[in-house]
Formats: C-alpha cells, sequence, structure tokens
C-alpha cells in the first residue's frame, strides 16, 4: 500500500501559494492506472475543494483514501452522463455562492471521452471560471510510446503528414461504423482510437484492411500489466488471439501516419492500391472509393477511376 503523506506535504508546500479563486470549477486529471501519477496540484485542489463531483463517488472516494484524504458522503456529488444536465445545475449553484467545486471522471480528463463538456459549457455560460488541473492521459501516453511521427517531414518520398487526429471511440453501429473506418483509411496522419475489451477483437478485424500500415496497440497503460506492442494492421487479430490476456484490459490504438508516396508512374496501380479499392466499392459511390483509394495509395486517380469501372463491369 503506498503511503501519499509526503506527498500531501509536499502537495501543501508547492501548491498552496498558487491562486485558487472561489466560485471556480477545477477540472482535476486523476491517473488512468498507476495512483502515483496524480499531481502535487491535484492533491492540493481535491484536498482544498468545498465539494467534489465525481462521474462515480464510489470510485472517487477509494481513490481519496488511498491517497489518504477522504470525504464526507455529503461533499461528493455525482455527474454522470446520466444526470450531467440536472446535476450541472446544482454546481453552477455551488459556484455562484461561491464554493470551489473540482470535477474529476473515473480517470484521466474530464470532457475527453469522458462526462464534463455540458458542466463545462454550463459554467462559462454563467459567466463562471473553469480552471484545469492537467495530468495523466492515456491518449498523450500511448502515442508518445508509439513511435508514431507526428512532425511534418517535408515533401520527401518517406515524408509524413504532420500532426495526429483524436478518433476516440468508434460508432457501434454498422453502416456509421464502416463510414468511419474508410475515412480512417484516408486520413495521413497519426489517428488515436479508444476501445474496450468486448469490442477489441471485432477492431482488429476490421484494421485488416488497413494492410500494411503501422498500428500500436497500447493495453492497460501504466498499470502493472502494460503492454504496448506496434505491428503491421493485418497482423493485428492473430496477434490479439495468440494469448488470451491480449484481449483484456482497456486500449488505446494509434494508427501511424501514411508515408507519402512519389513517383507513382501514371496508370500503374499496385496489388495494394488495387485491395484498398475492392474494399472501398462495396462500400461506397465509385467516385468516392477512387477519390479515397487515390489519397491512402498514392496511385494516379485515372487509373485507379478505369479500374474501378472495370471491376463494377465485372461485377
Amino acid at each position: 500500500m503506498m503511503d501519499f503523506a509526503s506527498a500531501l506535504q509536499a502537495a501543501s508546500a508547492v501548491a498552496d501559494g498558487q491562486s485558487y479563486p472561489q466560485g471556480c470549477l477545477y477540472l482535476v486529471a486523476t491517473p488512468i492506472g498507476n495512483l502515483a501519477d496524480i499531481s502535487l496540484r491535484a492533491l492540493h485542489v481535491l484536498r482544498m475543494a468545498d465539494v467534489l463531483a465525481c462521474e462515480d463517488t464510489r470510485h472517487t472516494q477509494a481513490l481519496l483514501r488511498a491517497w489518504g484524504m477522504p470525504r464526507p458522503a455529503g461533499q461528493l456529488l455525482a455527474l454522470h452522463q446520466h444526470n450531467e444536465k440536472e446535476a450541472t445545475q446544482a454546481v453552477v449553484q455551488r459556484l455562484q455562492q461561491g464554493q470551489r467545486v473540482a470535477y474529476v471522471s473515473d480517470a484521466g480528463t474530464p470532457a475527453i471521452s469522458d462526462p464534463g463538456a455540458h458542466l463545462v459549457q454550463a459554467v462559462q455560460a454563467a459567466g463562471l471560471r473553469v480552471m484545469p488541473i492537467p495530468g495523466a492521459s492515456s491518449v498523450i501516453t500511448a502515442l508518445s510510446a508509439s513511435g508514431a511521427d507526428t512532425v511534418e517531414q517535408g515533401n520527401g518520398v518517406t515524408g509524413a503528414a504532420g500532426g495526429w487526429v483524436f478518433a476516440g471511440f468508434l460508432p457501434v453501429k454498422g453502416r456509421e461504423r464502416e463510414q468511419s473506418l474508410a475515412a480512417l483509411q484516408a486520413e495521413r496522419r497519426a489517428v488515436v482510437l479508444l476501445e474496450a475489451p468486448h469490442r477489441i477483437s471485432a477492431l482488429c478485424n476490421a484494421l485488416e484492411a488497413f494492410g500494411s500500415r503501422q498500428v500500436t496497440l497500447a493495453r492497460e497503460l501504466t498499470k502493472q500489466f502494460e503492454s504496448i506492442t506496434t505491428l503491421p494492421a493485418h497482423a493485428l487479430a492473430d496477434w490479439l488471439q495468440a494469448a488470451p490476456e491480449r484481449s483484456k484490459g482497456e486500449f488505446v490504438l494509434v494508427l501511424h501516419p501514411l508515408a507519402q508516396q512519389t513517383g507513382v508512374e501514371e496508370g500503374t496501380i499496385s496489388a495494394q492500391a488495387e485491395h484498398t479499392l475492392r474494399l472501398l466499392l462495396a462500400e461506397l459511390p465509385l467516385k468516392t472509393a477512387v477519390k479515397l483509394a487515390a489519397e491512402i495509395s498514392g496511385s494516379a486517380r485515372n487509373a485507379l477511376y478505369e479500374r474501378a469501372l472495370a471491376l463494377k463491369q465485372e461485377s
């Protein structure tokens, strides 16, 4: 069992002299697994706040006990996806009375694939202040450990598009999910996805269509059984099925950026480009499929269009 007594003393020593205005909503990031990842400023704010709004009061109380600062039940307010609008009004009223309210989701940063966005909007609309207290992030943790290049490399043959995209959880419904996956195939930048354990196998199967594009699968980040693996997209499903424990836990996936391909001879279509074109034609109108296949493969659009017409005639 960790002893956070010295951490609480340090939090008071280094954070107490800073400004913590009354009537302010504090968005406090909490650890994504390892309790030691809480920041000193977060500990100070959680202890100082008049009330804590929580995605799950029981989960938050367990965290507070582990850090050595449990709260009376009356100082914990439930605010989750099912009651966010109603509970938000109670928070705004407390802020208008001059109270300091800290909001925490179950793990990570509030309002990032978690409740909190509506709360922030309502607080700002009321003319009240919102102060973020940053901390652990599964998205940034996975991206930094993936080796995915997010820096613009120019126009060279292997240059990758700069930046990255956070896609979060993909839609669950079939048609919406297929459209999202098709859009991701055309995205040249790195893409970060989140997935639950009961859907990770289906996602890895769907990503087979991405061929040799590198994907980093990060599981149980910061926890005892953390694993970070990078494989071609077509190999993910087999890797996942090779050991039952690989499907357990929460997942972050990083699709590495597509390399820019230059010097593709006009009229030439690679086997991978045709495979991509066939997959897109099965789900999308011809012109849209050709456009996306050209962006994904780097092949000439005219050549892809001619091949698409031929494939339509064959079918």
